[in-house]
C-alpha cells in the first residue's frame, strides 16, 4: 500500500483509522494498546486469508527480540478479542485456526484517502469478502431498534416458554394418556418431556432474570447458550401436538412451524439489544 494512503477499515460497529492509530465504536474511541491494535491492522488488511503466527511474530518483534512469543501473542489476541466483544469458542470477528494462526471474519468495508495537493476525496472499497462459516444473522446484519423494545420482546417469549413447561407438567396426566393413544407406550416420550421442562425451567428463569436487571453482556452468554437452547427450544416445538384433541391438527401443524423459528428470533433480539446498547 503506498506511502500516502492511510486506510480506515469499518467492521461491525467497529472503524479503525491507521492515520490516527485510533479504535473507535460507534464513534467512540475505544482504548487499545499498540501491539493489538498492530494485530488487529494486520488481519484487516488481510480479511478473509489466514495470518499465520510466525507472521505476526515478524510485524511485532525484530529478529534480536528475546521474547515468550507463545504467551504474549495469546494474551494479544486475547486482549484484541475482549475489546471487540469477541471469543474464541463462538467467534464473530477473530476466528482460531490451530497451529497455524488466524483470520478475520467479519465483512470489512476499507476507506482510502489519499493525500495530494487535488485534495482528492475519500474512496471506498469493499475488502476481500471473507469466507463465512454460519448462514445465521451477524451483528452487523441488524438493524438498531429501541433497547426497550428487544428487552420486552424477550422477556415475552422466556414467559411463554416457561408457561409451556409448567401448563405440561400440571397437565401430565393427560399428556401421559395422549401419547399412550398416540404411540402405545408413552413411557420413553414423558420422560423426555419432564426431563427436557426441568431443564428448560431454571434456564428461562436466568434468562428472566438476567433481561429484567439488564446483566452486562448478556447477548455473549446467549449465543454460548444458544447450541443447547436450540435444541430444547426445536423439540418443544413439538409440543402443540399434545393440544389436538383441542385444536385440532392443523392449528397444531401451523403453531409447531411458528415455534420453529423462535429460537432464531431470540438470537436475532439478543443481537439488536447489543447494537442498541453499543
Amino acid at each position: 500500500m503506498a506511502a500516502d494512503v492511510k486506510p480506515v477499515f469499518r467492521f461491525g460497529l467497529f472503524e479503525v483509522d491507521t492515520a490516527s492509530g485510533e479504535l473507535r465504536k460507534s464513534g467512540v474511541r475505544v482504548r487499545l494498546p499498540e501491539q493489538p491494535f498492530q494485530v488487529l491492522v494486520t488481519l484487516l488488511e488481510r480479511s478473509g486469508d489466514v495470518v499465520t503466527r510466525d507472521d505476526l511474530r515478524r510485524k511485532l518483534w525484530p529478529a534480536d527480540t528475546f521474547v515468550d512469543f507463545d504467551h504474549s501473542l495469546n494474551s494479544i489476541i486475547n486482549k484484541l478479542r475482549e475489546t471487540l466483544g469477541d471469543s474464541a469458542s463462538n467467534a464473530r470477528f477473530i476466528e482460531t485456526l490451530a497451529r497455524r494462526g488466524y483470520r478475520f471474519l467479519a465483512p470489512v468495508e476499507v476507506v482510502t484517502n489519499h493525500k495530494s495537493n487535488n485534495n482528492l476525496p475519500q474512496t471506498t472499497t469493499p475488502a476481500a469478502a471473507p469466507r463465512q462459516n454460519s448462514l445465521l444473522t451477524t451483528a452487523d446484519e441488524v438493524p438498531r431498534v429501541a433497547h426497550g423494545h428487544t428487552r420486552i420482546l424477550f422477556l415475552l417469549i422466556q414467559v411463554m416458554y416457561l408457561s409451556f413447561y409448567i401448563a405440561a407438567l400440571a397437565r401430565l396426566s393427560f399428556a401421559e394418556e395422549f401419547l399412550e393413544r398416540v404411540f402405545g407406550s408413552p413411557h420413553t416420550a414423558t420422560t423426555i418431556l419432564v426431563a427436557s421442562a426441568a431443564v428448560g425451567i431454571p434456564i428461562r428463569l436466568y434468562l428472566l432474570s438476567a433481561i429484567v436487571f439488564d446483566v452486562k453482556d448478556l447477548g455473549r452468554k446467549f449465543l454460548r447458550l444458544f447450541p443447547a437452547l436450540l435444541l430444547l427450544d426445536e423439540l418443544w416445538a413439538l409440543s402443540p401436538f399434545l393440544l389436538v384433541p383441542q385444536i385440532g391438527l392443523g392449528l397444531a401443524l401451523a403453531a409447531t412451524a411458528a415455534l420453529i423459528y423462535v429460537p432464531f428470533s431470540q438470537r436475532t433480539l439478543m443481537l439488536m439489544r447489543d447494537r442498541s446498547q453499543a
